[in-house]
């Protein structure tokens, strides 16, 4: 049943996102945003949606194992799973913007998270939290990810096509309302759902949060880059997971870490050393075979990267 409950939540917030994506993509473009603000923040906020609710019962709860583990394995996912799966459809050509500028600001989320995560490393305590202050810390960089993306919007052309859209005002918000109702019930049943599994099968929340949570909650970026790269799209299906990669751990960790400070599990840091990884993985994957794109044998090896990682888990448990 528990496993039912799980597989319904995953339903209910892969619709909700996609809900809340259309109808807030409606309404920006009806208040006359660009196409490529959209790509950057409403896009990428909208597929990581199920993340902040996951996050949010599973911090309001206590299960702050399931919320760490959530992010960091969702974004490995993103990298290694979803841009390798993206790139096998069709080889992913990259803007130079992103190559020098995105790229490099997701890998230094990661930094900072390491760095805010090993209390015993670098303050010499007796044990590792994600604090309050932490949160603001994360939420502090994200602001000014968004800054960035405020002055892109300067030079790009903004988009009419709000006018075209069937949606119409009413119709866009009852979806971005009711997307986010969807997204609260959904996220409640797989947080229960995934605690109440670790619990039968007597394996950690964490491992539960960095693979099945993870996966699930992943599911939004992996059919927006798949579609994108389907489309020969690749801005798209590279934006998505770079702009993702970014809320996750700037927003979504910083309100984790705000409603209840997250303490840091043993084996954390191997997972971020992973992510760590990944993110270099990604970048120097830029330079090699033909400049600036993700070749059809890097996805693969991507692929492969992420299916001994998740051997590892197994055997750590």
């Amino acid at each position: 049943m528990y496993s039912i409950f799980l597989i319904i939540g995953f339903v209910l917030l892969i619709k909700s996102a996609d809900f809340l994506v259309s109808g807030a993509s409606a309404l920006a473009k009806r208040l006359g945003v660009s196409d490529l603000v959209i790509g950057l923040t409403v896009v990428a906020f909208g597929t990581s949606m199920p993340e902040l609710f996951v996050n949010i019962f599973a911090s309001a709860g206590g299960n702050t194992e399931i919320a760490i583990g959530n992010v960091v394995g969702s974004n490995i996912f993103n990298i290694l799973v979803i841009l390798g799966i993206a790139s096998i459809i069709y080889p992913l050509s990259v803007s130079k913007g992103t190559v020098w500028k995105e790229i490099p600001f997701s890998l230094l989320a990661v930094l900072v998270l390491g760095a805010l995560a090993n209390d015993m490393l670098f303050d010499k305590a007796g044990y590792s939290m994600l604090t309050r202050i932490d949160g603001f810390i994360f939420l502090a960089f994200f602001m000014i990810f968004m800054y960035y993306t405020a002055g892109i919007s300067k030079d790009s052309e903004v988009s009419q096509s709000g006018k075209e859209n069937g949606n119409n005002f009413l119709k866009s918000l009852l979806m971005v309302v009711g997307g986010i109702v969807g997204l609260g019930f959904g996220g409640k049943l797989v947080v229960d759902s995934a605690v109440s599994i670790a619990s039968r099968f007597g394996v950690s929340q964490s491992l539960i949060g960095l693979t099945i949570v993870a996966a699930g909650t992943s599911l939004p970026e992996l059919a927006t880059s798949a579609v994108a790269a389907y489309r020969k799209n690749a801005d798209i299906a590279v934006g998505n997971i770079v702009g993702s990669n970014i809320f996750n751990i700037f927003f979504i960790l910083g309100i984790s870490s705000l409603i209840k400070p997250l303490p840091i599990a043993s084996g954390v840091n191997i997972d971020i050393f992973v992510l760590i990884g990944a993110s270099l993985i990604l970048f120097f994957s830029m330079f090699t075979g033909k400049r600036r794109i993700i070749d059809r044998w890097e996805g693969v090896l991507f692929i492969i990267f992420y299916i001994a990682y998740i051997g590892y888990l197994i055997k750590r448990g």
